[in-house]
């Protein structure tokens, strides 16, 4: 064995080391991962998260995944010319769109997704929250101001939702049956109606109702970055409060820190928004003494 085989393989001991006392801490814990951006996007790293979420579970964490699509469900879209339109980054999704958007994230995307898991030695199930209505929703009522006139009004965004309730029952037995849920962000309406959900909103809701140690958010980011551009590799949630209100936190980190907040509030133990384009970021996480991206602690 050469001198850097024996270097690699020693630091492969230490790292294995040094995670035993964190899977011993997070045994049995439900970790919540929405799973997005580039991370998906790359055929490399959706195989190191895929093989990062079957080690997971092996060594007794339950992960459950939620995943988006707006880039796919784009294309999509473009491809069968429909036209689609943006207010305050939420796609305006009428009937011919919110089917596009179904096909797409409940078939396709997910499939890949459950495909991945199972190719790394998992055993995945696809769900959207229509099956066994995991997810409920409710139209989401959103507000802007007309540009003309300046005036506050409630926006249509036609098939646009929002969790109404999380029911986690099918959710439990899967975990029961050591199966790792891959949930697309469909919502059922109170009339059978089928709701676009933020993906991002959905796996806080689910999180939060799952009673979820750890929600874990993969972004195209560092993390949460301060007034001077540094990151900001923890925080309480009175202080990314306050970075919300001095504007410090802007631009498309705001829901995604809002979603954290609501999760955290609603007993989710620690909310993480890490970058999903590093390699094993999950694991980097979860079972090293110095982490990676931005935690979010209660208090």
């Amino acid at each position: 064995m050469s001198g850097d085989d024996h270097h690699e393989h020693l630091q492969t001991a230490r790292t294995l080391s040094e995670a035993l006392p964190y899977m011993r801490r997070f045994a049995g814990a439900t970790f919540v991962v929405k799973y997005g951006g580039h991370a998906m996007g790359d055929d490399e790293l959706a195989s190191t998260f895929a093989r990062d979420i079957v080690l997971m579970k092996q060594v007794g964490i339950n992960p459950v995944v939620v995943h988006g699509g707006g880039p796919q469900i784009g294309a999509m879209l473009d491809r069968l010319k429909i036209q689609s339109s943006f207010v305050d980054g939420l796609r305006i999704t009428d009937q011919a769109t919110v089917e596009i958007v179904e096909m797409v994230l409940s078939g396709s995307i997910n499939k890949q997704v459950v495909t991945a898991i199972n190719g790394a030695g998992g055993t995945a199930i696809g769900l959207s929250g229509k099956d066994g209505r995991l997810i409920e929703a409710r139209k989401l009522e959103h507000r802007g101001r007309d540009p003309e006139s300046n005036i506050e009004r409630v926006l249509d965004l036609g098939f646009v939702g929002e969790p109404a309730r999380v029911n986690p029952e099918l959710l439990h037995r899967l975990r029961s049956a050591d199966v790792i849920p891959v949930i697309a962000p469909i919502g059922v309406g109170a009339e059978g109606a089928t709701f676009n959900i933020n993906a991002d909103t959905a796996a806080g809701a689910i999180a939060a109702a799952l009673d979820a140690g750890k929600l874990i958010m993969l972004t195209d980011v560092a993390g949460v970055l301060d007034g001077d551009g540094q990151l900001v590799s923890r925080m309480t949630a009175g202080q990314a409060a306050a970075m919300l209100a001095d504007g410090t936190i802007h631009g498309g980190m705001i829901p995604k820190i809002e979603t954290c907040l609501a999760a955290v509030a609603d007993g989710v133990g620690r909310a993480h928004i890490l970058d999903g384009r590093i390699p094993h970021v999950l694991l980097l996480e979860t079972f090293t003494e110095a982490g990676v991206g931005t935690m979010i602690d209660p208090a």
